[in-house]
């Protein structure tokens, strides 16, 4: 079972990583770097300012904190830990593999910081602001596409992904429940129900 799974994985990446074409590599390219997602985020931060005036510093503060646990618990504790090679420097995919401007990312990538840290964000974000803003589910079309980069880009296998985007969203529920203890005047708690 676990060498099926292992070959599914493979499979999935290949068929992904396979649909490579010039323009698509520059746009995935782009899409895999936060910078370019830039006014997005000047966009959902500009409306959690015009929603929630001053609560909005404590919820972009508790972004930042999802952000940092994420990454932390992804990077410094799980990838050394499990030392799963990334497909990108798996030598039995070299020659396989589609490589963009020759990119391979760090050594190791279960889990993915990029699916953990965007689906973290979505997921807090979600919970803590769906009242008010009713748009924000945005953020997992976000997320996800932000994650997919790294499939089609080769430095993930989709189980870094999808275990990476679990983390996340345990993360981002965890301070959003956080969140539901602080006082009224700094985070305007949702409906009773609705958490």
């Amino acid at each position: 079972m676990l060498e099926f799974l292992k070959q599914l994985d493979q499979d999935i990446l290949l068929a992904i990583n396979g649909l490579h074409t010039p323009w698509l590599d520059n746009l995935m390219m782009t899409f895999t770097h936060g910078a370019a997602w830039l006014p997005f985020f000047l966009v959902i931060i500009g409306m959690l300012i015009y929603r929630y005036r001053w609560a909005a510093v404590t919820l972009l503060l508790l972004t930042a904190i999802t952000i940092l646990l994420t990454d932390q618990l992804s990077a410094s504790l799980i990838k050394p830990l499990v030392g799963r090679l990334r497909p990108s420097h798996n030598p039995q995919l070299e020659g396989i593999l589609h490589l963009v401007n020759g990119y391979r990312g760090g050594m190791y990538g279960f889990v993915s910081s990029h699916a953990a840290n965007s689906f973290g964000v979505a997921t807090f974000l979600w919970l803590a602001s769906r009242q008010r803003i009713a748009w924000i589910w945005i953020m997992y079309v976000w997320a996800a596409l932000f994650a997919f980069t790294r499939i089609y880009l080769g430095v993930h296998y989709p189980s870094d992904i999808v275990v990476g985007a679990l983390l996340g969203m345990a993360v981002g529920w965890f301070l959003f429940r956080l969140a539901l203890h602080l006082p009224q005047k700094w985070y305007p708690h949702p409906q009773a129900g609705e958490g």
